[in-house]
């Protein structure tokens, strides 16, 4: 289990295939069909661009309890819609008890 993914957008995921990662295009429903075919196939790193991770919330937070695959959020070729700082926040107030990173921010 050392393959890695990314799924978003062709335009936001092409510049991954020079690096050598697997890269999967897809929007809308299809995210959450490739998003588990890539869990189900031994990977364990799936980047999924903040659009795409959007349309498949649910389906992440499925996998949020294993520890294969991490999902992990990036910012699409659009720029950042605030998903994986959303994601990131609310784990960070979970384990602490309180928001630590963002109090100030409201102000």
């Amino acid at each position: 289990m050392n393959k890695i993914g990314v799924v978003g957008d062709s335009d936001s995921i092409i510049g991954f295939k020079s690096l050598g990662i697997d890269i999967y295009p897809a929007t809308g429903g299809d995210v959450m069909k490739v998003i588990n075919r890539l869990a189900g196939g031994g990977y364990a790193i799936i980047f999924v661009t903040e659009q795409a991770a959007e349309a498949a919330a649910e389906t992440i937070d499925r996998y949020k309890t294993s520890p294969y695959p991490a999902i992990i959020p990036i910012p699409g070729n659009r720029g950042t819609t605030g998903f994986g700082m959303k994601g990131i926040h609310a784990n960070v107030e979970k384990a602490i008890g309180t928001d630590i990173l963002f109090k100030d921010a409201d102000n």
